[in-house]
This record gives structure tokens, sequence and C-alpha cells, in this order.
């Protein structure tokens, strides 16, 4: 369970956070200088170097999201000319793919925090550049809409694995619906029918809460609050729940961390969004606190199950149930330890988390509940204060990652083990290496009393 600091604050951490992006930086050079684009995305590391892994192209956006933020924290106008140029270059095919649902982690990472950027007056208004983001974020919405399965209380986006697959890490594509939404955009189908992406995004939501989160309701023996499933399966001719499953933990029956901080953080930074709309805004579909109360529940499932089934520095294992955490002496009970004999460590799941963490936390502040909200907040300071010190930081300056100890996909033994090592260790993945900058910059600005750093603030 994590020991979660409880006088910490986000100033204590600011010598880390500078040592952060000079880290960030060199990181980003060493990536964009030495890796062959021609391999195809960069996934994750093996020896510390960024290598590709043929599965989908789901971590582009996230390579060059990253230079944006950068830039972002930084500053270095060159970032950003880079940023803007790689986007044009290589980023199109993923606003048009029908085949993933991931545009939440391409495009908004991209096209979206170039648009974000332009709305703060944090690079120059160019009303063409300006056009060409929202044309992208408007297709890329209406794209991954499209990838749609209906059953009998709704419908979801379904995952690559077909139309009969919900996966929890898709509640953070719903932004991208979400901004297509905000920018007057519709999904047009057959005969000229109009489908509203807020309709769709709700709905998403909703079987996500119901469906992929579990609330100590009795659905089966192994559910206990705020367990979740990676993937939901769903009998396409009927419409019925099926089963749980997953692809990237453990089992159906286990808690894979990483889809349980996907959770954590889409659903916080979704519930923010939704509380600044009006219920008129909401075209007559959904009733404002209907929403808002699914998407707090699960909200709050899933942080509390994170915190009792971590360990107490705030960086947890790659499944809660893995096979052979019960070899790794009341692991529960002291800090993770990332070079064990037994199972590994994620901490891109910590990373995301963590940033889910502080917005819960400043949301139910907000909202009058202090003691709550000063839970999950310090919960969030915790995780970082970890995680941005060693041995989670890469200071190798010929070690491409940021973030070290992060696990792609155990079950399928694809990430490095180290010579000498029984299990993967110190290596990196592009999605722990953005969320980690993703929440820096979150705390950063924080901490300098910037503008609110959210995906939606665009217009």
């Amino acid at each position: 369970m994590i020991k979660i600091h409880e006088s910490i604050t986000a100033s204590d951490l600011e010598a880390k956070l500078k040592n952060f992006w000079e880290l960030s930086a060199q990181k980003i050079e060493l990536l964009e200088t030495n890796y062959d684009a021609s391999k195809g995305s960069p996934v994750f590391t093996i020896g510390g170097l960024y290598t590709t892994r043929g599965w989908t192209e789901w971590t582009q956006g996230f390579q060059y999201g990253s230079v944006i933020l950068q830039y972002d924290a930084t500053g270095e106008t060159a970032l950003l000319e880079y940023a803007k140029k790689k986007t044009v270059e290589a980023m199109a095919p993923h606003v048009s793919h029908t085949g993933v649902h991931d545009h939440g982690f391409n495009n908004v990472s991209t096209y979206g925090n170039l648009l974000r950027l332009m709305q703060e007056g944090k690079m120059d208004l160019n009303k063409w550049e300006k056009n060409f983001y929202e044309l992208a974020l408007k297709i890329s919405g209406a794209v991954q809409a499209g990838r749609w399965t209906t059953i009998k209380d709704g419908g979801f986006i379904h995952s690559f694995n077909g139309p009969h697959s919900l996966f929890v890490d898709t509640v953070r594509s719903v932004r991208a619906l979400i901004l297509s939404h905000l920018l007057g955009h519709v999904l047009q189908s057959e005969g000229d029918q109009r489908i509203s992406l807020l309709e769709r995004a709700v709905q998403h939501l909703e079987a996500t809460a119901k469906y992929s989160i579990f609330y100590g309701a009795n659905r089966d023996v192994y559910d206990v609050w705020g367990r979740t499933a990676h993937e939901s399966i769903f009998n396409i001719k009927d419409g019925n729940f099926r089963c749980p499953n997953s692809q990237q933990g453990y089992s159906g029956f286990t808690t894979w961390t990483r889809g349980l901080a996907w959770a954590i953080c889409g659903f916080a930074e979704e519930l923010e969004w939704f509380d600044t709309v009006t219920e008129s805004s909401l075209e007559g579909l959904y009733n404002k606190e209907y929403i808002l109360d699914f998407m707090l529940k699960a909200a709050r499932a899933t942080c509390d199950f994170y915190i009792d089934n971590t360990p107490t520095d705030g960086v947890p294992y790659w499944d809660a149930g893995a096979p052979n955490l019960h070899l790794i002496t009341d692991y529960l009970n002291k800090p993770a330890d990332p070079f064990n004999e037994h199972e590994p460590v994620d901490s891109s799941a910590a990373a995301i988390a963590a940033q889910g963490f502080l917005r819960l936390g400043r949301y139910l502040q907000s909202k009058g509940e202090e003691q709550d909200g000063k839970r999950y907040w310090q919960t969030g300071l915790t995780i970082l204060n970890t995680i941005f010190d060693a041995p989670y930081m890469s200071t190798n300056p010929t070690h491409q990652g940021l973030l070290l100890h992060s696990v792609y996909h155990r079950p399928n033994g694809w990430d490095h083990i180290p010579e000498g090592s029984k299990i993967p260790n110190g290596e990196s993945g592009m999605w722990g290496d953005y969320h980690a900058r993703e929440v820096a910059l979150y705390l950063q600005r924080i901490i300098n009393n910037e503008t609110y750093y959210t995906f939606f603030n665009i217009q």
C-alpha cells in the first residue's frame, strides 16, 4: 500500500523537475539524431536503444508529442519548428487510420498539443495553420468514432482485436471525439446520417465504467473495488457482455496496472471537461449530473485500488495479480524493487496514474471535498517524487529512454531482460517517456501559476 507523503508540496519537486527537463532534452536529441525512421515508430528500448515492434503504430504521436511538450516546458523554438515539421510529414496516416483505437494517443498528442499552444499564445497565431490542426482533429475524432460496436445498453469504440473487444486504455482516445465535437464536427454515415460524437464519447465512457471497472458488487468472485479488466468481451450478435479478458495483463481476473493507470488518468481528465459543459450543450442526450456521477465513481474506485495494491513508493508491479508476486516477501509494505528476481515493475503505469491522481485531487478540492482531494493529490506527488529520481530517471548519456523500468508486453515476452537478470528492467517505452513529460508539464504549470493544462484548451 502506498505510503502517502502528506507534507510534500508541488514546489518541493522543482529541483527534480529542472533535472527532469534537462535529461528529457538529452534523450530527445539522442532519439531524433540516431533513430532510423524507416524501421517504423520507436516503441521501446532494448539495451538502451529505441526499437520498433510491429503490432500497431500507436507510439509515433508520443515521439513527436514529446518534442512539443519539451518546447512547452522550456521555450526552445527549434523544438517547436521540428515538431511541426514532423507532424506534417509523419502524422497524416494516423489521422485517417481506421484500424486502431489509438487516435487519442497519436493525434491529440501532436495536432491537439499544437492547437492548444496556439490558443494559449505560446506559438504564433496563423489562420491557415490553425485550420490545418483543426481539420486533422475533426477527421481524427470522426474516424475514431466510426470504429463502433453497438451493445444492448449503448456502444463503444472497439479495439484492434475486433468488434467484440473493449479495451480499458481506449478511455484516453475519447479525447479525440470530444475535441472533434468541440470544433463543431459530426460523423456522417450512409444517407448523410449525422452521428453525434458527443453521444458516442459518453456511451464509450459509460461502457468502460460499467464493464471494464469493478465496484465490489459481486460480478464475479474477483470483483474488488476499483479493479480493472484490460479487455471486455461482447457477443456482437446480441450485444451482451460475456467476460473480462486481458491481452497485456496476466489474466482477465487480475489487474494489469498500466490499464488501471489509463483508467485513472482518462476518467480524471475527461471529468474535468464534462464539468465545464452546460446542460444545454449536452444536446439533450444525457443528464450532466449522471455523467459526472458515473465518471467520478470510476475515477475514485480505480485510484483507491491503485493505492491499496501498489508498493509504498507508488510504483506498481506490472500486474496486481502477477503469478510470482508472492515470492517477493511483503512486497506491498516496502518500496518497489525493479531489480528483483520474480516480477517486473512498470514505471510507465506510475507516470500515467500520477497525472490522474493530481487531476482528480484538484477536482475534488475544487468541489469542497478537501480530505479526499488532498489524499489523491498527495498520492500523485508521492509517485512523482519517486519516479523523478533514481533508479527511474535515465542518466546514462547513451541510453535513449527517459523513464526506466517500463514494461511493454510481459505475456508475449517482448521486454528485454538484461544479462544477469531474470526479469525485464532498465528499459523505457515511448508511452512512459511521453506521459512522464506530460505530468511534469502539468506540475510545472501548477508551480508557476501558468494556464491550467488540459487537452481541451483549444478554443
